[in-house]
């Protein structure tokens, strides 16, 4: 068995869980109806979009702590996924993107008031499903990592275009733009299934940490990655406005002229400067290899909460997750 797990890799994760995953698949097909054909066809169109259902997964793997029950289960894992869908089309709107994963947004497909009226439409069913759990204690994390997610947004459209931002405050956003859900789909997966507190905790930790790294790699990648392998223009982050690790690290401790392009940037709102060279140079900073060491030491976190956990394919599967954030480049 144990030689077994060790040789497992992520595409046995997915095909593991295949029968249950596609469960929740047709489940949220179903739950994202609507009477409206525009609302009817943009909230299909985002589900077509598809993704790596991470949240679902965290949920399916933190259940089998737990007496592990799929019909139960899907309740936490498919609003957490409409959670996620429907800040994908707010933040598409706030960041006025035509693009993600490689096809138009809701909002460039129809329009600005479609997509607020999706993403509205995706999180009052969220809520509606997860009321039949049953269980106050999964409505309460539910409800409150909804107002955090909403702070953590209002904060980044707060601070666009901000030269004067702190890792500290990077870290806030972050923590409520991704590892919050990330933790809370560990965490209720896990609480429905009626999971052991302390092992609710640590997968909860897990799941904070590995969001950490999660989103500290995807704003890498945004700077690094080409427009075929993101499914979006490179540097979209700072095109907006929006200030991520390696950039606020150059405008703190980076050589001057590049502190000075970047500042001119941001203080022109995007109109003085070419971003091709700021995004050049941002490269070539240390900024960049900041951003890693910072992500290794989150997935040095998360690894640590799996250590007390039982030995098995649950367990493993975990660490597997991990250390593809770790070494994701797309």
């Amino acid at each position: 068995m144990q030689t077994k797990v060790n040789s497992m890799k992520l595409a046995d994760i997915y095909k593991n869980l295949r029968s249950d995953l596609r469960e929740i698949e047709r489940e949220l097909e179903s739950s994202i109806q609507a009477e409206h054909p525009d609302l009817n066809r943009s909230a299909i169109h985002l589900l077509e979009a598809g993704g790596k259902r991470m949240r679902p997964v965290f949920v399916l793997l933190a259940g089998k702590f737990g007496h592990y029950e799929v019909s139960r289960l899907k309740q936490v894992a498919v609003p957490l996924e409409l959670i996620h869908m429907a800040t994908l089309v707010h933040d598409d709107v706030i960041d006025d993107a035509a693009t993600r994963r490689g096809r138009a947004t809701v909002k460039a497909k129809w329009d600005n008031r479609v997509a607020m009226y999706a993403g509205d439409y995706l999180l009052a069913r969220s809520l509606d499903i997860v009321s039949r759990v049953g269980d106050p204690r999964a409505h309460r994390v539910l409800s409150r990592a909804i107002f955090q997610m909403c702070k953590g947004e209002i904060e980044q459209i707060r601070d666009f275009y901000n030269p004067d931002q702190s890792l500290i405050r990077y870290f806030h956003r972050i923590r409520r733009k991704t590892a919050l859900l990330m933790a809370i789909s560990c965490e209720l997966g896990a609480l429905v299934s009626g999971a052991e507190s302390p092992t609710v905790r640590r997968l909860r930790l897990y799941g904070y940490f590995v969001g950490m790294a999660f989103q500290i790699t995807d704003d890498v990648l945004d700077l690094t990655g080409d427009e075929k392998t993101l499914g979006k223009p490179a540097g979209s982050d700072l095109r907006q406005g929006n200030l991520t690790l390696p950039v606020i690290y150059v405008l703190k401790r980076g050589p001057k002229a590049e502190r000075e392009q970047i500042l001119a940037y941001l203080r022109s709102r995007g109109t003085d400067g070419s971003l091709p060279v700021i995004l050049e140079g941002i490269r070539r900073s240390e900024g960049i290899d900041c951003a890693h060491r910072l992500a290794r030491r989150y997935l040095d976190k998360a690894l640590s909460m799996l250590e007390d956990l039982p030995e098995g394919e649950p367990k493993e599967s975990l660490r597997l997750i991990a250390e593809f954030v770790a070494r994701r480049s797309y």
